[in-house]
């Protein structure tokens, strides 16, 4: 049977790895500090946002949330991040994502503090990634490591194959893979015959947003499979075909109107993988704990010697 890559259990060894961490801060200078950009009134970004100021909460870090209007220019919004850069009990910045078309994303970014930037989007710390120098790293990508070490899943000398090539999680990710000695390819909507070069994973990372896409024909056996994909699925005839009619998935689904599926077959991956993260359950609570674990140490580099 497929071991399950718990999420939700390797996020709760990261919160209490923090915990000591936060309190050594709060008892010599102050809590280190959070501030969350929530643009507009986009519903699954504001669960992602009320799901990091809850964490915060919990681990008893300093948190704001702004939020302004979806009309608000990209100047407006660049003044604001400008003024969390100079804000001093704030340590980290986070811009939810995705933002109003009209405004110029890039643009946005661009203005956050690299050191304050916990989302490890800033070109510098890109670059600092690409060249293996420390910096603030991506969040998902970050998780994703610690899940496969912290199960005690080898990646050196092991052929990895990243599905998706964005600059959140797909080109981090590959990057990161390759720091450990991987040997990684990066696969995208213009890879020739996905699925033979899928079936040559060792460690197989679905990112392109497509729910239940990868399927068992894309699978090595016993391969470890990361499905990063979080797709919420409302038609009842599609949750029907993908869980083959399951009466339980069938009844939650009545019940919530809707059903989370990742990028890959959930059935698929529980039958042909050596070990898989289930979605939801995966690779999300990660993505949270390394938010919490950059601001953590956003905070130490900014209030050394406090």
């Amino acid at each position: 049977m497929a071991q399950v890559l718990d999420g939700l259990r390797v996020r709760n060894e990261i919160f209490a790895e923090l915990r000591p961490r936060i309190e050594q801060l709060r008892s010599s200078c102050r809590a280190p500090g959070l501030a969350v950009i929530l643009v507009g009134d986009n519903p699954a970004s504001a669960i992602y946002v009320r799901n990091k100021v809850k964490a915060c909460e919990e681990l008893g870090l300093y948190s704001e949330t702004h939020t302004p209007p979806a009309s608000v220019t990209t100047e407006e919004l660049s003044d604001l991040v400008q003024a969390l850069n100079r804000h001093p009990e704030i340590d980290g910045i986070l811009v939810q994502m995705p933002l109003p078309p009209h405004v110029d994303a890039r643009a946005v970014l661009l203005a956050v503090d690299p050191d304050k930037d916990v989302d490890g989007f800033h070109p510098l710390n890109v670059g600092r990634l690409v060249t293996g120098r420390p910096g603030l790293r991506p969040c998902t990508p970050s998780g994703i490591l610690e899940l496969l070490k912290r199960h005690s899943i080898p990646i050196a000398g092991r052929e990895a194959v990243v599905v998706g090539r964005s600059d959140i999680v797909g080109k981090p990710t590959a990057l990161m893979l390759l720091q450990e000695h991987a040997t990684v390819t990066i696969c995208h909507s213009r890879t020739r015959d996905l699925a033979s070069v899928c079936r040559r994973a060792d460690i197989l990372v679905a990112a392109m947003g497509r729910p239940a896409a990868i399927t068992g024909e894309f699978l090595k056996p016993g391969a470890t499979v990361i499905d990063v994909g979080t797709n919420r699925l409302h038609d009842r005839a599609e949750v029907a075909a993908i869980f083959r009619n399951d009466a339980a998935k069938l009844a939650e689904f009545d019940r919530k109107g809707a059903l989370l599926v990742g990028d890959v077959h959930p059935l698929d991956a529980a039958e042909k993988a050596g070990a898989y993260t289930p979605v939801p359950g995966g690779v999300g609570p990660l993505t949270i704990a390394m938010l919490m674990a950059n601001t953590v140490e956003a905070a130490e580099r900014r209030l050394r010697g406090c």
